[in-house]
């Protein structure tokens, strides 16, 4: 008898430090990020936020993608699955974790190059878009 098992998950949330690159032995890209998601809950009468913490793995273009464009702050939505990892310590210990291997990520907000280059998307940022009015937006209808 054949099992089907689904592992997927799809987070959002936002980047609690700078995106870590690394280059494997065999030359391939691994970018390691920390993901923040909050989750409410009622408590009484009042609603109460928790964040959840989540270590997100990325892998090749995607990695060298993340490491190049988001930062510590960025907000992002992660799509992929859960592995388990285990390891032994100098110590002897055993310490194992789950990690989020991206299939895809999405950047949340205004994509660009990373400092120096934020100056300038700050300085872009702080001028508000011009909307057109209305009867000027080219929509025929």
């Amino acid at each position: 008898m054949a099992t089907n098992n689904i592992n997927h998950v799809v987070i959002t949330g936002n980047l609690t430090r700078d995106p870590e690159l690394r280059q494997t032995s065999g030359g391939k890209s691994v970018c390691e990020m920390r993901v923040a998601v909050n989750s409410s809950f009622k408590q009484g009468d009042k609603w109460e936020s928790k964040p959840n913490y989540f270590q997100v793995n990325t892998w090749a273009g995607l990695a060298d993608n993340c490491a190049k464009y988001l930062e510590k702050g960025s907000g992002l939505a992660v799509s992929g699955r859960l592995e388990w990892q285990k390891w032994e310590t100098k110590e002897g210990n055993i310490n194992s974790r789950v990690v989020i291997v991206a299939d895809s990520v999405q950047f949340l907000g205004r994509p660009g190059p990373k400092k120096p280059d934020n100056e300038a998307l700050k300085e872009e940022a702080d001028t508000p878009p011009t909307l057109p009015d209305a009867e000027d937006d080219g929509i025929p209808f």
